[in-house]
């Protein structure tokens, strides 16, 4: 019998939240609206891409009307915060089947991050999944810290944060404070997010995944997928991830 698919943790997910962001396209109104990311994809809540009825995400200011439409008076934290449990789904599927032994929730939090953010690619090849499956579970804590780079203008540098998202990462891995090793602060109890790292190249993967099989896997007009409508606002189907490419953006440097 198959496992179970575990929910991502509170704290993994708390982690999510702090280095993706929640922009408001709004903010004169009381909930969270839509807005225009920065590679132009129209996005709700900590990172929710909005796609229409052929599951194809909405882009630049034309499609403003559109994807305001698609959330009629914007959404509450809460929903926002299903949603992402939502896009989550995949991640904690990935990692449960990637990984071979037991892992707390701390530690399945900061796999699940570690994906959501680079995709299951990056985590398949790792050095990473190579010492946690063998037993060596610090010294794969310390494989966090190797992918914190991206391409520049065509050079592999790294970048402030995603530096500070493995450094969290890896924090949570060891049950150690994650806000304190990645940057994340609160004032008033309010979280004063680091530099966010949207996971865009990971976005523009999917995107160009979907476009790439759309005829072999586009949802009929109006469609509805269960796990990509958890508000029940019969949203249309949107492509699934791409996590085989996402991780040609964003790699690790080659293991010893």
């Amino acid at each position: 019998m198959p496992a179970t698919l575990r929910d991502m943790p509170d704290e993994g997910l708390e982690l999510v939240k702090s280095f993706e962001g929640i922009p408001d396209g709004d903010p004169s109104t009381v909930n969270v609206d839509a807005y225009l990311d920065p590679v132009g994809i129209w996005t709700i809540g900590w990172g929710h891409a909005i796609a229409d009825h052929a599951g194809r995400w909405l882009r630049g200011p034309a499609a403003r009307e559109q994807a305001r439409a698609a959330y009629p008076g914007g959404i509450t934290r809460a929903q926002a915060e299903t949603l992402l449990r939502a896009d989550l789904l995949d991640a904690c599927r990935d990692v449960q089947r990637l990984v071979t032994v037991p892992l707390s929730d701390a530690q399945f939090g900061a796999l699940v991050s570690f994906v959501f953010n680079l995709g299951a690619g990056s985590l398949l090849k790792s050095t990473l999944l190579k010492k946690l499956n063998a037993g060596d579970a610090a010294g794969a804590a310390d494989q966090f810290l190797v992918w914190d780079k991206a391409r520049v203008d065509g050079v592999l540098q790294p970048l402030p944060g995603l530096t500070r998202r493995r450094r969290a990462e890896r924090a949570l891995f060891l049950g150690e404070n994650w806000r304190a090793a990645g940057g994340v602060r609160t004032v008033r109890g309010a979280v004063v997010l680091p530099l966010a790292e949207r996971s865009i190249a990971r976005r523009v993967e999917r995107e160009q995944e979907a476009a790439n099989t759309a005829p072999r896997r586009r949802a009929a007009r109006g469609a509805v997928l269960a796990t990509q409508d958890p508000l029940g606002l019969q949203l249309p189907a949107k492509p699934r991830r791409a996590t085989a490419k996402r991780a040609k953006k964003r790699s690790e440097p080659t293991p010893a």
